[in-house]
């Protein structure tokens, strides 16, 4: 089987969980990721969904956050300030999935305003970018998205640069961007390349990004899905392709 691009980028999404990690998720690609790492290397790893749900153990295939399906075996069906007020804010919660309109240099991120243009919002995304020991962002990779300043931070990565977050009175933070082209990574600091996704290549990184990118010395490529997790993602996760209608079943 060959996997399709945004196949690797939620595999490897998965990969960041830990067993054990707890994990907050929304519905969509970080859901899918979450619940395969469930299912595969993390099968204790605890999730909160934003709409207040705690700890379930997910059917497949959610379509929002209020979905039934999120709620199977759930320690409790609480509320959205129980989720972030209780948890997120508390420092509670080791790793949080976002996305964006944006992602600019130093890891911040717009989903409220872009050229004009009103966007949903934070939701929880400021609280989760706050508060989370960790941020990883699932994305396609596309000049557009990755500016060198977003139009407007809605979550905060490293603000203007080192020292900016610790001087806003924020945590520490590490950040894990993930895009069907590679993976960035930060810790106040730049957003730099650390690894590639199979068949892509720096320049496509760099023809892609809106600022200007560096790599780590100790350059990788990411390890593409096994046969077990492709099985997983489209005969268990995603069988009727609800998060990837571009499949082809092969």
């Amino acid at each position: 089987m060959t996997p399709l691009p945004r196949e690797i980028l939620a595999v490897e999404g998965a990969r960041q969980i830990g067993d054990g990690d707890v994990v907050i998720v929304g519905t969509g690609l970080p859901l899918l990721a979450a619940t395969l790492a469930q299912r595969t290397h993390a099968p204790g790893a605890k999730l909160v969904i934003e709409s207040g749900v705690v700890f379930p153990k997910v059917l497949p295939t959610p379509i929002s956050v209020v979905d039934p399906k999120l709620m199977n075996g759930a320690s409790r069906h609480g509320s959205l300030f129980e989720a972030l007020g209780g948890l997120v804010q508390r420092g509670m919660v080791h790793t949080g999935f976002l996305g964006g309109a944006q992602i600019d240099r130093y890891a911040n991120i717009n989903s409220t305003w872009v050229a004009g243009k009103r966007l949903p919002g934070s939701g929880g995304a400021n609280d989760i970018a706050s508060h989370c020991r960790t941020v990883v962002v699932l994305t396609d990779h596309e000049k557009r998205r990755f500016p060198e300043a977003c139009d407007h931070v809605t979550s905060p990565g490293f603000l203007t640069g080192p020292g900016a977050r610790a001087a806003a009175g924020l945590p520490p933070l590490a950040v894990k961007v993930i895009t069907d082209l590679c993976v960035m990574e930060a810790a106040d600091s730049a957003l730099t390349v650390t690894a590639l996704m199979p068949g892509a290549s720096l320049e496509d990184v760099r023809a892609g990004t809106g600022f200007a990118v560096e790599a780590a010395g100790n350059l990788t490529t990411v390890e593409p899905p096994t046969a077990e997790e492709l099985t997983l993602l489209r005969e268990v996760l995603d069988p009727d392709r609800v998060y990837f209608p571009e499949r082809i079943d092969q």
